[in-house]
């Protein structure tokens, strides 16, 4: 065979075998999905969330907050920062399929040994050696090692940046989930300073009886446990609405002492989509991220099984080098060297056999944390759906049950009044009207933060 038909041939067996990989083909680990979820038909259509999913809640304030997270947050910028490093990382691995330039230069005065092997006798002791060399070297990557270190790189970016998507999305939904307690504390600190000003004028009303001798001085001490139980309570909520604003402060990036939060009402409650498929979960970040790393692994198998095929390079040397006087480029000075490189390791010990079967195992424990990702994935919104469906129940109970206290808080205090009945009937039924307040308004509050953290189960909302 001529030889430029040798060369054309072996080109020809190059570029095959460098379309070649020896990675499994991948696919997606298999994980059985409800068409649908249980718990939905009860549900109240809706239009489709936007995209900064807390919007939903129509809070200016929240709004505001979810901002100052973006912005200021030192977890999520930790974060920004790993996904930048998974980035440069990436492209680190992918630089090494393209060919390498180098060039060094070594201007050199040194001296030989007397005893120098092959020394001639007119060599001098002490000489001068100039050298300038340009490097090139290209591995022709024959089974797919360098693409699938390439391509698990890439997977390995992609996934960083999934966790960087979680991150904001759990910061956000905490965030959310402290503001609608907060809002939920500040209703029911209304309740309560409402409550005192009732409790004050009853204390009132029956210190007056008893000075009229109408009433004993037993009810005027259930009027005064009464009132100092509803203003410690209110205490222990005011300490609680601190800490829950010292929270938010945190996740914004703020110092705690002074941070405030503009008043706002408690939001109105979401309603969720009558139907919600399964495939929004495909959305949730954490489970790409699990995706991508799956894919990483499958990569990785590829190049552990190329470790145990040839590695062929090219490489390519063109220079110069003199004694000291002469120009490094003349013709007679100029060197070069031009052919390819083979490696094979023929006794490693072991390793290769135990990298691939690393390889293999880092794959499995990857397949399986996918699968335990999207099994908890479907679980948060199961349960957040039964919860909001059981809370709208029970939230219909407690209702009446608001109605009915405060009409028997009503007939208890104008027979009061009315010297039918005892200050104990009027004690138990205001305690029964302000626990049955404080109770629907819990049951509201969690409503509420049951829907947020129904959004971020489904990836930000339920638009799709």
């Amino acid at each position: 065979m001529p030889a430029a038909e040798r060369v054309a041939a072996l080109a020809l067996a190059t570029l095959l075998l460098g379309g070649c990989s020896l990675a499994p083909a991948y696919q997606v680990p298999s994980v059985t999905m409800p068409m649908a979820y249980e718990q939905v038909e009860a549900a109240v259509a809706t239009a489709p969330m936007a995209p900064a999913w807390w919007q939903a809640f129509d809070d200016p304030v929240l709004d505001q907050l979810q901002q100052q997270l973006e912005q200021a947050n030192p977890t999520l910028a930790l974060a920004v920062a790993h996904y930048d490093a998974a980035r440069a990382a990436a492209g680190e691995v992918a630089s090494a399929r393209a060919p390498q330039v180098g060039f060094n230069t070594g201007p050199v005065r040194q001296r030989q040994s007397d005893d120098k092997p092959l020394r001639s006798a007119t060599q001098p002791a002490i000489y001068d050696s100039n050298t300038a060399t340009f490097s090139l070297s290209f591995d022709l990557d024959l089974w797919g090692r360098l693409r699938n270190a390439a391509a698990a790189g890439r997977a390995r970016a992609d996934a960083s940046g999934d966790d960087l998507a979680a991150a904001r999305l759990s910061l956000s939904q905490q965030l959310a989930g402290l503001y609608l307690q907060l809002r939920g504390a500040e209703a029911q600190q209304l309740i309560l300073r409402e409550s005192i000003e009732d409790y004050q004028q009853a204390l009132a009303l029956t210190e007056d009886r008893f000075r009229g001798e109408i009433a004993s001085e037993l009810d005027v001490s259930r009027a005064r446990h009464q009132l100092a139980s509803a203003q410690a309570d209110l205490d222990a909520l005011d300490a609680r609405h601190d800490l829950l604003r010292h929270a938010i402060a945190e996740l914004v990036g703020r110092p705690a002492s002074g941070f405030t939060v503009a008043t706002e009402g408690l939001p109105a409650l979401p309603t969720v989509p009558a139907d919600l498929p399964s495939n929004l979960l495909q959305r949730r970040p954490d489970i790409a991220a699990a995706e991508r790393r799956v894919f990483a692994a499958n990569a990785g198998i590829g190049v552990a099984r190329a470790a145990w095929f040839p590695q062929l390079s090219l490489t390519g040397l063109l220079g110069g080098q003199t004694s000291g006087g002469s120009a490094l480029l003349d013709a007679g000075n100029r060197y070069w060297a031009l052919g390819p490189l083979a490696a094979l390791p023929v006794f490693d010990g072991g390793r290769r056999k135990a990298a691939k079967a690393g390889a293999e195992a880092e794959f499995d424990a990857a397949s399986a944390q996918y699968r335990a990702t999207v099994l908890a994935a479907i679980r948060q919104v199961e349960d957040q759906l039964t919860l909001l469906r059981q809370l709208d129940a029970q939230r219909g109970h407690e209702q009446e049950a608001v109605q009915a206290a405060q009409r028997a808080e009503q007939i208890a205090h104008d027979r009061y009044t009315g010297g039918a009945v005892s200050y104990l009937d009027v004690v138990s039924a205001q305690t029964d009207a302000r626990q049955a307040q404080l109770g629907l308004q819990d049951i509201q509050s969690r409503q509420l933060q049951a829907s947020a953290a129904l959004m971020a189960a489904l990836g930000g909302g339920w638009s799709r």
